[in-house]
């Protein structure tokens, strides 16, 4: 193994550290450490932390769980450091669960293969990654030390993104491994019935008790979502029903569930 490889698996690019109320998904409303990891090799249309796209030179680490009283860090940090400081912000019966965000964590793949194990042994909680679903590979790495997965689901028509088989593949092994996983398919105006349609029968393949959740996308101003030539504007509320009962054809949960943590200002 290269000097390269081993500062890679010795080493996280992060963004920060905080704790926050979860805005997204199956876990909505409980109290989560976020590790928000550096790197995305996805370019979704509506992308609202192109932040992560690539590795600053520094991250900050909140020092009071809650109080976004930031310190500020050098990036990359080794292994041992993280771990302190997520047990740092492990106060005592605060916390559900441990979120694995990004950017895309599974590009970190090789790092999470140690540092895992041992953060679960440090502060008991579980492990919950965030992903956009179409690394299997990487995910096969660390599916022993996963509690349960949001898989995000790209509809060509609103990322600009195509992953179907990667999808696929990505959710078979959550299902093999019996964790908990869903679906969180991110829909605008632009959204393609036949797209939604399509996912709705690749998950159910899988298993239709695996929930889906339909997500309104936050309008964008910003330069990225300019830069797509596609208005991200979210969807009436009419498309939002049609849909719902549409992919209730195929699973048995649909839930449609904006970002929550932008309206209760925990970002």
């Amino acid at each position: 193994m290269s000097v390269k490889n081993n500062t890679e698996i010795k080493n996280a690019r992060l963004i920060e550290i905080f704790s926050a109320i979860q805005g997204e998904g199956l876990n909505v409303g409980t109290r989560q450490i976020f590790i928000r990891f550096a790197l995305c090799d996805l370019r979704c249309h509506f992308c609202d932390s192109a932040h992560t796209w690539s590795v600053p030179t520094s991250c900050r680490v909140e020092q009071t769980p809650g109080l976004r009283d930031f310190e500020i860090h050098p990036n990359p940090v080794s292994l041992p450091v993280l771990l302190k400081w997520v047990q740092r912000q492990n106060a005592p019966l605060i916390h559900d669960s441990i979120s694995l965000t990004g950017g895309e964590p599974l590009l970190h793949a090789s790092f999470l293969v140690e540092f895992l194990p041992q953060v679960r042994s440090a502060t008991g909680l579980p492990i919950y990654l965030e992903t956009g679903g179409h690394r299997p590979e990487q995910l096969d790495m660390i599916l022993p030390y996963l509690d349960s997965v949001g898989m995000d689901l790209k509809l060509p028509s609103v990322s600009g993104e195509s992953r179907w088989q990667e999808h696929a593949n990505f959710l078979q092994l959550c299902k093999k491994a019996q964790l908990e996983v869903f679906v969180k398919i991110i829909v605008s105006q632009n959204t393609d019935p036949t797209e939604l349609k399509h996912s709705g029968e690749l998950v159910a393949e899988v298993s239709p008790d695996i929930p889906i959740f339909l997500q309104p996308v936050t309008p964008l101003e910003s330069s990225v979502a300019l830069s797509t030539q596609m208005p991200m504007l979210a969807p009436e509320p009419a498309q939002v029903l049609k849909w719902q009962s549409l992919m209730k054809k195929f699973v048995n949960q649909v839930r449609v569930v904006p970002q929550t943590h932008k309206m209760l200002n925990q970002l």
